[in-house]
């Protein structure tokens, strides 16, 4: 009984060496923890994770100007589907947390497959884009510095208009900027 008490006692009063030693392994293990979450984050912004479900969709985007031109800046999956903003990509790695359970299923697992799913899976991240103002997009492309001296005559009217307003944002003229589009007969305002 007496042991029981002392013990007891023992972890009521603890020492200051013992309360810097608690307070010190938590240090530890709250780095640790975020330097394994930071990796994991960043491990799946990489191309060679989104080709392992998105492989026809990697190399479509080879044969854009977003993979190759003239400036040498190069733009990979996660430059366009994943915001750049901590909160903001926490929220769409949990959303993107689907993609992989139907991967998984084999909802996508295969080319054909795909394909099929193709139209939904484009709506559903145009829509996401719109809802978020094409954040993405502005991560590179800032209104505020576009030359319209260097664009078309169209290019300059939407910009300077639809864009400049708020009334579209990307994502409502380029759809497709970076892939294939899928069929666009459903697709409301487009010809």
């Amino acid at each position: 009984m007496n042991i029981l008490k002392a013990f007891w006692r023992r972890l009521t009063s603890p020492s200051k060496v013992a309360v810097g030693l608690v307070l010190f392994m938590g240090f530890m293990g709250g780095l640790l923890f975020w330097g394994a979450f930071n990796t994991g984050m960043e491990a799946t912004n990489t191309e060679e994770f989104c080709s392992g479900c998105h492989a026809p969709i990697v190399k479509e985007i080879r044969e854009t100007v977003h993979f190759a031109n003239r400036s040498g800046v190069r733009a990979i999956c996660s430059d366009c589907h994943v915001p750049h903003n901590w909160t903001d990509k926490i929220v769409r790695k949990v959303q993107a947390s689907k993609e992989l359970v139907a991967f998984a299923m084999g909802t996508i697992s295969t080319e054909e497959k795909f394909k099929e799913r193709r139209g939904y899976l484009a709506n559903r991240e145009w829509h996401r884009m719109k809802e978020n103002d094409s954040q993405e997009c502005r991560n590179c492309h800032n209104f505020e510095y576009m030359d319209f001296s260097e664009q078309g005559p169209r290019s300059v009217k939407q910009h300077s208009t639809a864009l400049a307003s708020g009334e579209k944002t990307c994502v409502d003229c380029h759809k497709g900027i970076a892939h294939k589009l899928p069929d666009m007969k459903d697709v409301e305002g487009w010809q």
